[in-house]
């Protein structure tokens, strides 16, 4: 019976070891990492010295086959011995070499980061630019955003897109446009005129918005009417105009703002600009409030009493609302507005904007 804790090693012979079984890792190039010991293990040997005495025919001389193994080890030894004390160094070489290599990198791109085309070249490309894709093509780089800055480029969107059986308003017409001033602003309402998928997209506006608008938020009144419409309604329509002024008190001060060159100022006044007007149309006349310069806080659209209709409700404030904090519940101006026909909401592009005559 074997010894208690004696442990049975497991023999090797030398013929299960065949020529594919010895690997790079035992000779004398053999990576450190990988044999860290620098000691080459017995089986290994043995499989070695009977590799060589077949190959070689030296089943007979032991002497040379020992002669040859122990220069073989004594090499491999010697070799990770010396690749242990050249790794620091080596180490260290190929760290300057590859921070250098990085900074050369560096420099290069740097250096080359492309090339810059004058004005003339971006403006014969905009010459094929849609005008829905004009904000893109203006944020490819500064010269493509001068251009659209141009009254040539504007003018000669006017042009690409003018026909002669068109039915534009008269301050659209194209002695008007011929004008520096606001030239964009009447360029961009001539495109709701004239632009086929513009004027589909004005078309396909419902007269009731699927959910309440929320950008009119914090905006400012400036202009309030009523006007009744004839038509062949039996009922009276009863036009309700909010003119609504967004008001920006947020504005980020790390953003870059790009300075617009000042030949083309006028080409770019719109007194229009970040207007919309609401739009509110009733079955009868409702007395409201005057709610001119007072700021927009609270607008809801849902179901009439009669649910039939809708009813619309609008509270005024005469400052507009900090960030972060929530309106009060009591106080400020109510408009309600009941029944309701339709509610309609035109930015200063619209066709239907009460134009400026300023612009």
């Amino acid at each position: 019976m074997p010894k208690k804790g004696h442990r049975k090693r497991l023999k090797f012979r030398a013929g299960d070891v065949c020529s594919e079984s010895v690997s790079v890792a035992d000779f004398a190039d053999a990576d450190p990492a990988v044999v860290k010991s620098g000691r080459v293990k017995k089986a290994v040997v043995n499989a070695v010295e009977k590799e060589v005495k077949s190959l070689c025919g030296l089943e007979a001389s032991q002497g040379a086959v020992d002669e040859v193994l122990t220069s073989a080890v004594g090499a491999h030894v010697g070799a990770l011995e010396s690749s242990e004390e050249a790794e620091p160094e080596e180490d260290t070489q190929s760290k300057a070499a590859h921070k250098k290599k990085n900074k050369r990198r560096k420099e290069n791109s740097e250096d080359s980061d492309g090339h810059e085309y004058p004005v003339d070249i971006w403006l014969v490309l905009s010459s094929y630019i849609r005008p829905e894709d004009v904000c893109t093509f203006s944020l490819l780089c500064r010269n493509a955003w001068i251009v659209t800055c141009t009254a040539a480029f504007w003018s000669r969107l006017y042009k690409r897109h003018y026909r002669l059986d068109a039915d534009l308003p008269l301050r659209l017409q194209p002695d008007s446009v011929e004008k520096m001033r606001c030239l964009r602003a009447r360029v961009i309402r001539s495109l709701f005129h004239l632009y086929e998928p513009f004027t589909e997209r004005v078309s396909q506006v419902p007269p009731l918005p699927e959910a309440t608008p929320t950008t009119l938020l914090n905006s400012k009144c400036l202009l309030f009417w009523v006007q009744k419409l004839s038509g062949a309604r039996p009922e009276p329509l009863w036009e309700f105009n909010f003119k609504l002024l967004k008001q920006e008190f947020y504005k980020n001060g790390r953003a870059k703002v790009l300075s617009r060159p000042r030949q083309y100022e006028d080409v770019h006044k719109n007194p229009d600009s970040d207007c919309s007007m609401l739009q509110v149309t009733t079955l009868n006349f409702i007395f409201t409030p005057v709610v001119m310069g007072m700021t927009l806080a609270l607008f809801t659209l849902n179901v009439s009493t009669d649910m039939r209709h809708h009813r619309v409700r609008l509270v005024f404030q005469d400052s507009p609302l900090p960030r972060g904090r929530k309106r009060a519940e009591q106080g400020g101006t109510q408009v309600v507005l009941d029944p309701v026909h339709s509610v309609r909401l035109m930015d200063w592009w619209h066709p239907q904007y009460p134009f400026s005559s300023h612009g």
